[in-house]
């Protein structure tokens, strides 16, 4: 996103396999370079592998996973390249990670290190959300304002 001319989306499927779906084709279309980050859930989590989805969507609800498409093309519309594709966290940090094992451990083996982790986590999703929320609503004030020219900013 820094250097402005590349597309960028946070996806994941199993929050909004719309936006998911949204994200590669405006990746495909860009005439540039475009990178797809998705969140990709995994046995050593520790989660029932059938209910994946599910925990994809809660660790976008608790705002670890934060959603958006940056779309450079988006510039020659005059609009904000920048788009927030999730809401505001409605669980917390604690309760997404403790449904899965690798973080449910740490609580049993070291239990002032995992709370002072969960807190950590609290503080950095909500400062994330925070801040993406600030940048796709900033409109000419933001720094994705479009560039004084039409070269990509390298």
């Amino acid at each position: 996103i820094a250097y402005r001319n590349c597309y960028v989306a946070k996806v994941a499927m199993g929050y909004s396999d719309i936006q998911t779906v949204r994200a590669m084709i405006e990746a495909d279309a860009y005439d540039g370079p475009s990178i797809l980050i998705a969140y990709s859930h995994c046995i050593a989590h520790g989660i029932d592998m059938a209910k994946g989805m599910d925990n994809q969507a809660a660790a976008v609800d608790s705002g670890a996973w934060t959603l958006y498409r940056f779309n450079p093309g988006l510039y020659a519309k005059g609009e904000n390249p920048l788009k927030l594709d999730s809401k505001a966290p409605k669980m917390t940090y604690e309760q997404w990670a403790m449904t899965e094992t690798r973080f449910r451990s740490l609580a049993q083996v070291m239990p002032d290190r995992a709370r002072a982790l969960m807190e950590q986590g609290q503080r950095e999703a909500q400062a994330s959300w925070k801040l993406y929320e600030a940048l796709a609503v900033a409109g000419s004030s933001s720094p994705f304002a479009p560039p004084s020219s039409d070269k990509p900013v390298s």
